[in-house]
């Protein structure tokens, strides 16, 4: 499943995702990931929570994001949410149509993989692509 966490910048995203991810810590049966552009929040989230921090990564576009979290996927088959926070920060180019095919593709490796992925990103909800509107929280 993948749940979209949409706001203008500045509005609280981050402070949300982060309370977020450490409560689902706290009843959680699997593992937890959350995923920033930066380290500027690793000291906010819980340590059971593994935190990936993607400056010097390069991801270019949203297939090359995807095979990002194929990575973290392998690694640990016990993963149970993954957090994004700042989705076009991470991904450096990144149209509707691809934020479209990228929230689909999130989609169909959370129903095959029992993940849950929570997205963060800056945009106005009247602007997000008609397609994906369903996943906004």
């Amino acid at each position: 499943m993948v749940k979209l966490l949409v706001s203008a910048k500045g509005h609280g995203k981050t402070i949300r995702l982060i309370q977020m991810a450490n409560e689902s810590h706290r009843n959680a049966d699997g593992n937890i990931v959350y995923i920033d552009h930066n380290k500027k929040h690793i000291y906010d989230i819980h340590s059971g929570i593994r935190f990936v921090e993607t400056s010097a990564c390069d991801i270019f576009n949203y297939r090359e994001f995807v095979g990002f979290i194929f990575g973290i996927l392998s690694q640990n088959s016990d993963i149970q949410e993954i957090y994004v926070d700042g989705l076009y920060k991470i991904i450096e180019s990144l149209s509707d149509e691809d934020l479209v095919k990228l929230v689909k593709r999130l989609d169909d490796i959370g129903k095959a993989d029992s993940v849950d992925f929570i997205i963060g990103m800056s945009n106005d909800k009247g602007t997000v692509p008609e397609e994906i509107k369903e996943y906004i929280i």
